[in-house]
């Protein structure tokens, strides 16, 4: 049983678990989905559960209905282990490293040299925290609007799918 949830995308890069968290639009899904056209793992998007392992290290996961699902606005709901192949996900990963993901301000301070990093607390577990400006990477989203469109084109439709499992669950597996 998860212990709290956030809002925000998880993403196992080279065994660290990354935490993708920023306001509503900001990139967080396109930004996970990047990652995993680098050969990264996607564990959990828009819902983020958490919880404390018996050795105080934070793990999270998704809920098994959404699992490993991203929505990409302007493309839509899209299944990754049918779009990437079923090593393109994981199960669940450690949180190790939070990235809050804010636009770019010209006139903000963003770190430059790293010599210290800034921590944040989530459910007591203290983990480095990074605010990162966001740019946007056009090209992974038109290559998956791609893969997507092939997939539709086959007789698939990931938001098809997922929608028919939600009904068929009622709404109640979040």
């Amino acid at each position: 049983m998860p212990d709290s949830q956030v809002h925000g995308a998880l993403v196992d890069v080279l065994g660290v678990g990354v935490l993708l968290r920023g306001d509503s639009g900001i990139g967080k899904s396109e930004t996970a989905l990047e990652l995993v056209t680098r050969g990264h793992k996607l564990v959990a998007d828009d819902v983020v559960r958490l919880r404390i392992a018996p050795d105080g290290r934070l793990w999270g996961f998704g809920p098994e209905i959404i699992r490993h699902h991203v929505e990409i606005r302007g493309i839509g709901i899209l299944d990754v282990p049918d779009l990437f192949g079923p090593d393109a996900v994981a199960s669940e990963s450690p949180v190790d490293l939070d990235c809050r993901l804010e636009f770019w301000k010209r006139d903000a301070h963003y770190e430059r040299v790293g010599i210290e990093r800034p921590s944040v607390s989530l459910l007591g577990v203290s983990l480095p925290s990074l605010t990162l400006p966001v740019r946007p990477h056009m090209a992974t989203l038109v290559e998956v609007a791609v893969r997507d469109h092939l997939q539709r084109v086959t007789g698939g439709s990931a938001a098809e799918r997922l929608d028919r499992r939600l009904r068929e669950d009622g709404g109640g597996g979040r």
